[in-house]
């Protein structure tokens, strides 16, 4: 889809990527403004097998899918926008390729939306129906998400959007400016990874002072507490901005990052009886800055 500030890039369910972590429906591979990229992929090196997250990849269920500890090892558990996966071990992984049997999909295209529907079918006493649209606006772009619990089990889980960006592809540096509507305190952080100590945290914004060559990550910014789902990165170099903000508060945040990509992740809570459904959405604005 394409206008004159935007170009995003999609693939539908059964192209390229088709491994068991990312959602399946609607894969945002990349977008650009004014010809400019502002997202990227997991790998710097690339990624021909189409193996590895890119531009706004989403998932369900990161540290534990569906049903997953219910099932023996080699029966099916669901994940969310992917389909029945075959149990190997005690702990899920998000990072093992577990063997699919891929859900049902359908796609409706517009000139200036996509709208997808996932259906799993019953496994193991649980059912959904997913309908992901993706709508193209002058200079930003909405995600929007309707679950609905079509079996006989709670579906209790959680969805983010892992966010691969990089603006003009500039590696990480203090030319980045990664925002929140709330004072960041690292005592509060669930979990704290920055090996190089080349991540600066203060209480207004995340930033650098060089470039790390390994990678970094902060568990839950938040602290616990409930917050607006929101942040904004801008890159004082490309003097080029771009923010999500959820209709829904939040309690989680994480921020993975390496040397050429910063992702900040709003996890948004699901906790569907049978026959409940429920709705959320993200909203993606790409700027310039004032000079």
């Amino acid at each position: 889809m394409k206008n004159k500030n935007l170009e995003i890039c999609i693939d539908l369910p059964m192209e390229n990527y088709q491994f068991s972590r990312f959602n399946w429906t609607g894969k945002i591979t990349s977008v650009k403004f004014k010809g400019i990229p502002i997202s990227t992929q997991e790998k710097m090196n690339g990624d021909p097998d189409n193996v590895f997250g890119k531009g706004f990849y989403n998932e369900f269920g990161i540290e534990l899918p569906v049903g997953f500890d219910e099932v023996k090892e080699g029966d099916d558990f669901i994940k969310i926008g992917v389909g029945a996966l075959q149990k190997e071990g005690k702990k899920y992984a998000f990072s093992h390729a577990y063997h699919i049997k891929p859900a049902s999909f359908k796609h409706f295209k517009d000139f200036n939306k996509l709208t997808l529907h996932c259906n799993s079918g019953n496994v193991n006493g649980y059912s959904y129906e997913l309908h992901k649209e993706i709508e193209l606006l002058d200079n930003s772009f909405v995600i929007r998400y309707r679950l609905k619990n079509t079996g006989e089990k709670t579906i209790s889980t959680n969805e983010y959007c892992h966010n691969f960006l990089a603006i003009d592809k500039e590696l990480m540096s203090s030319n980045y400016i990664l925002k929140f509507p709330f004072d960041l305190k690292q005592d509060l952080f669930d979990e704290l990874l920055n090996p190089e100590r080349k991540v600066i945290v203060n209480r207004e914004h995340i930033t650098f002072y060089d470039t790390p060559e390994e990678q970094f990550f902060y568990g839950n910014l938040t602290g616990n507490k409930t917050v607006p789902a929101s942040w904004e990165l801008i890159n004082t170099k490309s003097k080029i901005g771009i923010s999500e903000s959820g209709n829904f508060t939040t309690s989680k945040i994480n921020l993975w990052g390496w040397k050429h990509v910063i992702s900040p992740e709003l996890f948004f809570d699901i906790d569907l009886k049978a026959g409940q459904e429920t709705e959320w959405s993200r909203t993606y604005k790409v700027f310039e800055l004032d000079e």
